[in-house]
């Protein structure tokens, strides 16, 4: 068959053109990478490619035999940089590339489209033509109802997973699981453990298996490992149909470096900063964007904004915004370069990350941002017209260091470190928090979180079961790695399934329904989750008795009546008769106790109706005597 390319055509408008120069544009995706279309009737793919710096550059494919002299793309003539053209008879799922011809010694000619909806399973790299404005979404009443499940002020409950390594087929040569096949099995399974969304890896398109993801290739593609882009949005769909939020996990901080991929262009440095004191990652061996140019800004924007609007997305992680936002970060003296002011701060990142926010706010509504950000950067959730980053929730990097820290103590030296579980307690209202246990947490020798807990078997478990208590008990939305909700013993490896066979021992399968319970609760209750996120919603009842290793503390709602008194008892021995001071008289009961046998704990939940007395204890003129067993964490409410 024959394949003419015309250039008669174009979909960009003179003010897309400005808006992308301007840096500006947020839906670039509609213009740039391959199209499905008719010129004068007839079928055919349109193709547009930012490089300014190029010679020639041609369409090269299956459908020519990759003959780089056949298809040639022409250069607009408006200073854009931009190449376009139309090949009239080209189909859906045709393989292509782009040759950038150019005078630039040691450059890979052979470029993947950096807007394709779609890419060759890795190792294999051509991008494949793909319409995604023919999928037919079922999902409104999610869409029109997500604002309550996306509030600050409701319960957050997230389950970070690896689509990769979650389930496999074991028995049909350890095979992935496709989208659909994870979507089904997923979403019944987020349902009966009450988690409320779900955070997938980054499914960008990527060619190495081993960076989990995090080594992005392909900025508009889910990976073609599991399926179509058409796949991917139905593993959304039946998710919001099982009332499961969706949050991608996004890397605009780093991509890789393959010839295939947008390092060196059009034999320039075009997306990439050229210093490599400012455009290339020690650490991971990958290149850095250069923020500070319009175009780039442009398409990472982009990138977000078609997640959000073209995939129903509910929420985007941005991974490593710390490593943005410094430009001496991972790098030694004299190895990076200070900004025009002599500071740190990358000033064209923060720039891009204001933009970022504000745009994705702006135009998708009941949305959330999340900042994977480690440092004490002012006001990454505050508002960008009060001069803060514009992200709607920031993890909690400090609490999940400090509470591991502490945990791995043996009880008996935890007093000498009381001070590593009551310190995110003086700061967790200064940004709108999330609570990670995530995948960092249980790599790269690390062990898992029932190997950092000390102790014998039963010790570990109890002290894991007083952890996961204390986490859903401190304000903060919630966040756990996969494998983390049953005790997987073995450290996480993203080649092969979870060990789900763990369920089958007592002990794992309490750990389950632990969480299973906590989710429950931290939804139920209003006091768990309604101010998780402003200071009203908490109180101290004493956070200095390190001697015993307890702290309590009262979570609150708007009813007095809702408010949960949390007594957590780091010690492995009991304090029967405890006292906790009360402003008031009342009647209480547990409603929770981390040690309950039902999660193989070594105690029967009380249902004994607890009676204030009229003495004065915590400055407080009421108090309430308790019996906390060993490594317990009790939620007690009135009645």
């Amino acid at each position: 068959m024959r394949y003419d390319i015309y250039h008669d055509i174009s979909r960009f408008s003179d003010l897309d053109i400005y808006l992308f120069k301007e840096g500006t544009h947020s839906k670039l995706y509609k213009h740039f990478g391959s199209h499905i279309m008719k010129r004068d009737g007839k079928q055919g793919v349109y193709f547009a490619v930012w490089a300014p710096n190029a010679k020639k550059i041609s369409v090269i494919g299956d459908f020519n035999s990759y003959d780089i002299n056949s298809h040639h793309l022409k250069l607009r003539t408006d200073n854009s940089g931009i190449w376009e053209g139309f090949i009239e008879g080209l189909k859906e799922g045709e393989n292509y590339k782009y040759h950038i011809f150019n005078d630039f010694v040691n450059h890979n000619a052979d470029k993947s489209d950096p807007y394709a909806f779609y890419a060759e399973v890795a190792p294999n790299s051509a991008s494949k033509v793909y319409d995604i404005t023919t999928f037919s979404w079922n999902d409104k009443k999610w869409m029109k109802n997500r604002a309550k499940q996306n509030s600050h002020k409701t319960a957050i409950s997230v389950y970070e997973v690896h689509l990769g390594s979650w389930q496999r087929k074991v028995e049909e040569d350890n095979r992935f699981l496709s989208y659909e096949e994870s979507a089904f099995a997923l979403a019944n399974y987020l349902k009966e453990m009450s988690f409320t969304h779900v955070e997938i890896m980054p499914i960008t398109e990527f060619p190495f298996d081993g960076s989990w993801g995090y080594q992005t290739s392909g900025y508009f593609a889910p990976t073609s490992r599991f399926g179509t882009p058409s796949d991917f949005m139905k593993f959304v769909e039946i998710m919001h149909k099982n009332s499961i939020g969706v949050i991608l996990d996004w890397v605009p901080s780093h991509f890789v470096t393959d010839g295939h991929g947008l390092m060196n262009f059009d034999g320039s440095c075009l997306y990439e900063h050229k210093d490599p004191r400012q455009g290339y990652h020690p650490q991971w061996g990958s290149a850095i964007f250069n923020y500070e140019r319009n175009e780039v800004r442009a398409f990472l924007i982009s990138s977000a904004q078609m997640w959000l609007e073209m995939y129903h997305i509910d929420g985007i992680r941005v991974d490593a915004v710390a490593s943005m936002l410094y430009l001496d970060y991972g790098r030694k003296e004299g190895q990076w370069l200070p900004n025009k002011f002599g500071g740190n701060e990358n000033l064209g990142a923060i720039k891009f990350l204001k933009q970022l926010n504000s745009t994705a706010y702006a135009s998708n509504e009941n949305i959330m941002m999340f900042a994977e950000e480690s440092t004490n950067f002012p006001l990454v959730t505050g508002k960008v017209s009060d001069g803060g980053l514009g992200f709607g929730y920031k993890w909690n990097m400090g609490w999940m260091h400090d509470i591991l820290k502490y945990m791995k103590n043996d009880p008996l030296h935890r007093q000498h470190h009381h001070n590593d579980l009551t310190f995110s307690f003086v700061y967790m209202y200064k940004e709108n928090y999330i609570l990670p246990l995530s995948h960092d947490e249980v790599v790269h020798m690390k062990g898992s979180l029932i190997n950092k807990m000390p102790g014998d078997n039963n010790q570990k478990f109890a002290n894991l079961r007083a952890m996961y208590s204390l986490m859903y008990a401190h304000p903060g939305k919630k966040l756990l790695f996969m494998g983390g909700e049953f005790a997987q013993f073995a450290e996480w490896n993203y080649e092969q399934s979870l060990d789900w066979h763990l369920l089958a021992q007592d002990e794992h399968k309490g750990i389950s329904k632990l969480i299973k319970e906590l989710n429950k609760l931290y939804k139920k209750e209003p006091a768990l989750h309604m101010y998780d996120c402003e200071k009203e919603g908490f109180e101290w009842i004493d956070e200095n008795d390190y001697s015993a290793n307890v702290i309590s503390y009262i979570r609150k709602s708007d009813k007095k009546e809702e408010n949960i008194i949390i007594v957590c008892n780091f010690s492995d021995k009991p304090h029967i008769g405890y006292k906790l001071g009360l402003a008031t008289s009342g009647r209480y009961k547990e409603i929770f106790n981390s040690q309950d046998k039902r999660f193989a704990g070594w105690n029967d939940k009380s249902t004994k109706i607890l009676k204030t007395k009229k003495e004065k204890t915590h400055g407080r003129d009421f108090t309430l005597e308790v019996v906390l067993p060993p490594l317990s964490v009790l939620y007690i409410k009135g009645v």
